[in-house]
């Protein structure tokens, strides 16, 4: 398979796992970090960076947007629960 191929399935990957992250709200950040030690905030930074390699501008908050499909403070309000105790022991532990 050549590089632009694996690029562009990659790509469509990547576009899936947003989306269903998108339609998953009800699993929180904190689980996420907790299981597989990422998060949508991950992805937006990992997707700040990706932009600085090309010379992109886009700043994190920009990314959230991208990645949440809504500004961050709008998800948070509508979707975000308070940690549990046994969260926070769990990823600060890790």
């Amino acid at each position: 398979m050549n590089k632009t191929i694996q690029h562009e399935l990659y790509a469509e990957v990547l576009q899936t796992l947003i989306e269903h992250l998108r339609n998953r709200n009800d699993v929180q950040n904190i689980d996420l970090m907790n299981l597989s030690g990422f998060c949508r905030n991950c992805l937006s930074k990992w997707y700040v960076k990706a932009a600085e390699k090309r010379n992109i501008a886009v700043n994190y908050e920009e990314a959230r947007e991208i990645i949440y499909g809504m500004p961050y403070s709008e998800w948070k309000a509508k979707y975000q629960t308070e940690a549990t105790k046994e969260q926070l022991e769990k990823y600060k532990s890790e």
